[in-house]
């Protein structure tokens, strides 16, 4: 269980849209535009949620269009594939490994199978063919199978990445299909050894996400972009002894408290930090929609916004209504009404750093 995955995307996106510059600063680093995808579900209400930040590459000899969802919260990067078709149909959701010539399917006894899995949560299998069986499973109840594969990755028109390890997901299941179909896979950027930006050899990425519309750059390696604002930073946290519930290769951070309007809750400092089993650590996900807090930080961060919001918001009085099995305070405003009152702010605080997070983004 982890204390926090904070959802670091931009929640305004109401299409799929695109930043159509794309330069680099320097021959050891990369500038790549993202889009932003949102994906919609109905549920007793209707509201927009669960921005996916989406990647355009090709893979393979000749080259097959894909689009790839970022998430820093895994590590092994997949594409849905389809190994038995032999027409070539270029569906830009299903990778086709049969049409790449460069495609080589990674065995069981090989060293990226034996020993470069080590931190996936399920361990490999050894198939009846001897191929490096993969089986990823995510907190959203949504999970991916298939086999260890490496194939040539395509970023820009001339940048090459021999070789790659991914997983060639055969079967899919997914909690919200009719959207995840429209990607072809995942890009784990994690700080495990078979995520995309490890075995790139880039000790540093970062993404950012436009405030006035809906577009986005993925940076891989150093850049001295000049636009940036000063950044307010706060230190990665590492442990290096295995624990079961602890997840190594996670960005994780340390949530120092949250307040409420300025107004600081009263949690403990033991309630943000992991015990003795590894529970408990704040991770940075940008594949999850929403940001999750353990029971006594939720609880306190509720309590205090419900007083706050008292002759603000009208609850709705349903205790058997949770939206998404996570949101379980919702408020009813008028139809006609175009906009929110004033509402609280919340502030995740950090170690050296304070996110604000106000208004409808609430």
């Amino acid at each position: 269980m982890a204390n926090g995955e904070l959802d670091t995307s931009n929640n305004k996106s109401q299409q799929e849209c695109q930043v159509h510059f794309c330069s680099s600063s320097s021959p050891k680093s990369l500038i790549y535009p993202l889009k932003t995808q949102i994906l919609r579900s109905l549920n007793k209400l209707q509201f927009q949620h669960n921005v996916s930040l989406i990647v355009s590459l090709t893979v393979g000899t000749p080259p097959q269009n894909v689009s790839m969802v970022l998430d820093t919260g895994s590590e092994l990067s997949w594409l849905h594939c389809n190994q038995t078709t032999r027409n070539y149909q270029p569906d830009p959701t299903i990778f086709y490994p049969n049409q790449s010539t460069s495609y080589k399917p990674i065995p069981c006894f090989s060293p990226t199978c034996t020993n470069k899995t080590q931190d996936f949560p399920i361990p490999p299998l050894c198939e009846s063919d001897n191929l490096c069986h993969a089986t990823l499973s995510y907190a959203d109840s949504s999970s991916s199978d298939g086999n260890l594969a490496s194939d040539n990755f395509h970023l820009g028109s001339s940048d090459n990445i021999s070789g790659l390890v991914f997983g060639c997901m055969g079967s899919i299941f997914s909690s919200n299909s009719d959207e995840d179909s429209k990607t072809t896979g995942l890009m784990g950027m994690n700080r495990g050894s078979l995520s995309f930006v490890s075995q790139m050899g880039f000790p540093k990425f970062s993404y950012c996400i436009s405030g006035s519309d809906f577009s986005g750059l993925l940076l891989l390696g150093d850049s001295n972009v000049t636009w940036l604002t000063p950044l307010n930073c706060t230190p990665l946290i590492r442990i290096t002894q295995r624990l079961p519930y602890f997840d190594r290769a996670a960005y994780t951070v340390q949530l120092e408290g949250i307040k409420v309007s300025g107004k600081l809750l009263p949690v403990p400092k033991s309630a943000l930090v992991p015990d003795h089993t590894g529970a408990g650590q704040t991770m940075v996900d940008s594949g999850t929609q929403f940001t999750f807090l353990l029971g006594p930080v939720y609880n306190a961060l509720r309590t205090e916004f419900l007083n706050q919001t008292t002759g603000v918001l009208r609850v709705l009085e349903d205790p058997n209504f949770v939206f998404q099995g996570a949101m379980d305070l919702c408020y009813r405003v008028p139809s006609g009404q175009t906009g929110l009152p004033n509402l609280p702010s919340v502030s995740l605080v950090f170690a050296g750093a304070e996110m604000v997070v106000s208004g409808d983004r609430v």
